[in-house]
């Protein structure tokens, strides 16, 4: 009796997502994503990928501009992010004076300050899978694999925001050079995209032809539109904070950060959208059930 009520209430939860399944694809896709944003608590999501990628990716960045400088007396990171965010003179100075120069970080060049810097990269890892999880409606590793994967997602993250940088820093004015570099960079955004999902959340590369169009929500998002966006809104806010000297430079820093990370919900929000309305239906409601709901939930036939 007891198993037959139990098959009784899978039967009637497969049925319940095969119906929300269907309804998700019948309604236009900036609805489910905004959706899909509120059900994944996407503005508490948002406010702590900011806080940790303002605590952990500006300082490695700096870090790492310093140490491909020779660590110079007259090179300052503030001219990465000038160029990088289409900084103009009189803004362009405050930004160079609060960052300083690149010989000031070498007493940070060591194992221990770069490792401390690389170790806060793990919880970050955890909370985006976190958010992941929410977007993609799937479940977390255990603890131990999400570490490790945590770990090789960072690194793949590190890779991908070198090669975006150095597209930005070295390429400039028109030409085929920098057009080159971001292509190359907007597809280097678009398989971190892609291959995030299946590092962070349980099922997340099944269907990977389907990963690979929802990746290109990221990469449009967070390859192409914040970038831009950036060239229009940072300037503003610089100079909307022009009278608190480097205390506005760091709050500009930190809601631009802000703008990333809610950024960030989006795109894993769009790319579940995608990936949801591509990959067969019984792939879908197989990967966002819970282990713990039913032994084989994959073997109930599709409610009719």
């Amino acid at each position: 009796m007891d198993q037959d009520r139990r098959r009784d209430a899978i039967a009637r939860q497969l049925a319940e997502r095969y119906q929300r399944l269907e309804r998700s694809r019948r309604t236009g896709p900036l609805i489910v994503v905004g959706q899909r944003f509120m059900e994944a608590d996407g503005l508490n999501q948002g406010a702590l990928l900011a806080i940790e990628l303002f605590t952990t990716i500006i300082p490695l960045i700096i870090i790492g501009f310093a140490y491909f400088t020779g660590f110079a007396k007259t090179a300052s990171v503030g001219n990465m992010f000038i160029r990088t965010l289409g900084i103009e003179h009189p803004l362009d100075d405050r930004v160079r004076a609060a960052f300083g120069t690149s010989s000031g970080i070498r007493s940070t060049w060591s194992i221990v300050g770069v490792a401390g810097f690389l170790i806060w990269g793990i919880p970050m890892s955890i909370t985006v899978a976190s958010m992941f999880a929410r977007a993609w409606r799937r479940t977390i590793y255990p603890f131990v694999s999400a570490l490790r994967r945590g770990i090789v997602w960072f690194l793949l993250y590190l890779v991908t925001m070198a090669i975006r940088e150095r597209a930005a820093v070295i390429a400039g004015g028109i030409s085929l050079q920098r057009i080159g570099l971001l292509l190359l960079a907007t597809v280097a955004t678009w398989l971190f995209w892609s291959a995030s999902p299946y590092l962070l959340v349980r099922d997340g590369g099944r269907g990977w032809r389907s990963l690979l169009l929802a990746g290109l929500a990221g990469a449009a998002i967070d390859g192409i539109a914040l970038p831009v966006v950036a060239r229009f809104v940072v300037p503003l806010l610089l100079a909307g904070w022009e009278g608190f000297g480097p205390i506005g430079v760091a709050m500009t820093m930190m809601t631009w950060c802000g703008v990333i990370g809610f950024g960030w919900v989006v795109s894993a929000c769009a790319g579940a959208v995608i990936w949801e309305r591509h990959a067969p239906a019984e792939l879908v409601i197989e990967t966002q059930l819970d282990p713990t709901d039913t032994d084989e939930p994959q073997k109930e036939p599709r409610p009719t």
